[in-house]
């Protein structure tokens, strides 16, 4: 028995050290082998194989984004349309765009006549 045994077991390494090598690497090769898994897996594994069932997601209600109001166009900043001096005032007048800007000087009106004197 042992005689067999090892008789079995020096073909087995023979035939295994003497094979010829695989040659891999075309892509048909590679193709053959999945379909030949394929088919191997369908026919012997199936049997055996267990249904998957997955459970959908629970749902989950997000609260809506937050809606802003667009910001107002800037405004064109503030023009000192008057300066004023003591004895009148220069006054910017235009828009600067359909009319151009022009600065007027606007004297100051005399002063009136004195009061009288108060009578007794």
């Amino acid at each position: 028995m042992k005689r067999l045994g090892a008789i079995v077991l020096l073909a087995t390494s023979l035939l295994g050290a003497s094979a010829i090598p695989a040659h891999a690497g075309a892509g048909v090769d590679a193709a053959l082998a999945l379909g030949a898994f394929a088919v191997f897996s369908q026919l012997f594994l199936w049997p055996f194989a267990q249904p998957v069932y997955a459970a959908p997601p629970p749902l989950v209600y997000a609260p809506p984004p937050a809606v802003y109001a667009a910001p107002a166009p800037p405004q064109p900043p503030a023009i000192t349309r008057e300066v004023v001096y003591p004895n009148g005032r220069h006054v910017l007048l235009g828009d600067g765009v359909t009319v151009a800007y022009q600065w007027v000087w606007v004297p100051n009106p005399p002063a009136g006549p004195p009061p009288p004197p108060p009578t007794s």
